[in-house]
C-alpha cells in the first residue's frame, strides 16, 4: 500500500543490499529482490538467516560463503509483477562496481518495451537505501519517473556512505579489496573506514587505532559530508555491533537536525564480505 493512499505512477524496486528493514520496505511500498548466498551447495536468499545465526555459521564455515546477484529471471518476475498496477519501474540497485546486479536488471528491463529503469546507486546499503527512500518521496509527491530519475541523478551525488570495519579479512577474502589493499599489513587494534568512489568502488579513508578513536573519526567524518548543512537524512547500520551503531545514532541526533535517521542491520550478502561492522550514510537537506 502506498503512503497516505497516495497513488503513484511508477513502481519501486531494489535489491536485498539496500539492507532496508522489512517493515520500511512494506510501508513505502518497496519491493525488494533479494541477492544469494551459498555455503557450499547450500544456498538461500538474502534475509533468510538473522544476522546472529548467519555469523554462526559463517564462524564454522572452513570457506567463506559466496554471494551472486538476482537471476535475470528473479528481476523479470518483479517488473512483470510491479507492472500489473504500475504504468514504469524504477529499479534502483547497488553499485555495479561491486556487484553484477545492474547488470541483471538491465538485461532484465530491456524485456519491457522501456517501462523499466535501472539506476546504479554507486552505493550500497544505507547509502543506496537513502536514495531508494527518495525515490519513493518522489513517486508520494506525484512526480513522474523522468522527473524521478532527474532527482535521483542529484540524490546520487549528495548521499555519502562510510563503512568501518573491524578487519579486512572478508573483504580481501572476497575479492572486493580494490584500492583497499594498500591497508593491508599490521592491523593490530586497527579499524580501517571505507567509503565509496565515483565509480562506486571502495576506496579507504583511514586507519584509526582502537574504537573510540574510529568513532570519533567516523562522527568527524560525518561532519564533513554533510557539508556545513545541519539537516539530514541519515541511515546507521551495523553487523554485530548493535552497541556501537546506538552510539552513533546518538551523536548524529545531538550534532544534527535529523529528519530521519533510519536504524538498520546489514544482512548476510553485505555482512559476507565486510564481516562485523558499522556505517553511516547521510543526505543533507533543505528544510
Amino acid at each position: 500500500m502506498d503512503v497516505a493512499g497516495t497513488e503513484r505512477d511508477f513502481a519501486i524496486i531494489t535489491d536485498s543490499t539496500a539492507d532496508l528493514p522489512v517493515d520500511v520496505a512494506v510501508a513505502r511500498s518497496i519491493d525488494v529482490v533479494p541477492l544469494l548466498v551459498s555455503f557450499g551447495d547450500d544456498s538461500f536468499p538474502d534475509g533468510t538467516l538473522s544476522q546472529v545465526q548467519f555469523f554462526e555459521r559463517m564462524a564454522s564455515s572452513a570457506k567463506l560463503p559466496t554471494t551472486s546477484q538476482p537471476s535475470v529471471g528473479a528481476f523479470v518476475e518483479a517488473y512483470e509483477k510491479a507492472l500489473r498496477d504500475a504504468v514504469e519501474v524504477i529499479s534502483i540497485h547497488i553499485s555495479s562496481g561491486l556487484s553484477g546486479t545492474v547488470a541483471s536488471a538491465r538485461q532484465a528491463a530491456e524485456r519491457f518495451a522501456g517501462k523499466v529503469h535501472v539506476f546504479d546507486s554507486l552505493n550500497l546499503s544505507g547509502g543506496l537505501a537513502l536514495q531508494v527512500l527518495d525515490a519513493a518521496d518522489a513517486a508520494d509527491e506525484g512526480l513522474s519517473a523522468g522527473d524521478t530519475l532527474a532527482r535521483l541523478e542529484k540524490t546520487r551525488d549528495r548521499a555519502k556512505m562510510i563503512v568501518g570495519l573491524d578487519s579486512l579479512d572478508n573483504l580481501a577474502r572476497g575479492g572486493r579489496i580494490g584500492k583497499v589493499s594498500a591497508f593491508l599489513g599490521s592491523l593490530l587494534d586497527l579499524k580501517v573506514t571505507l567509503t565509496l568512489d565515483a565509480q562506486g568502488k571502495f576506496t579507504p579513508v583511514k586507519r584509526t587505532r582502537g574504537e573510540k578513536a574510529a568513532l570519533v573519526h567516523t562522527l568527524d567524518w560525518i561532519e564533513e559530508a554533510m557539508g556545513g548543512t545541519r539537516a539530514g537524512r541519515f541511515a546507521v547500520g551495523q553487523a554485530m555491533s548493535a552497541e556501537r551503531a546506538g552510539r552513533i545514532r546518538d551523536a548524529i541526533a545531538q550534532r544534527f537536525d535529523a529528519v530521519e535517521i533510519m536504524m538498520y542491520e546489514a544482512g548476510s550478502v553485505v555482512s559476507t564480505h565486510t564481516g562485523s561492522v558499522w556505517g553511516v550514510a547521510v543526505l543533507p537537506v533543505s528544510k
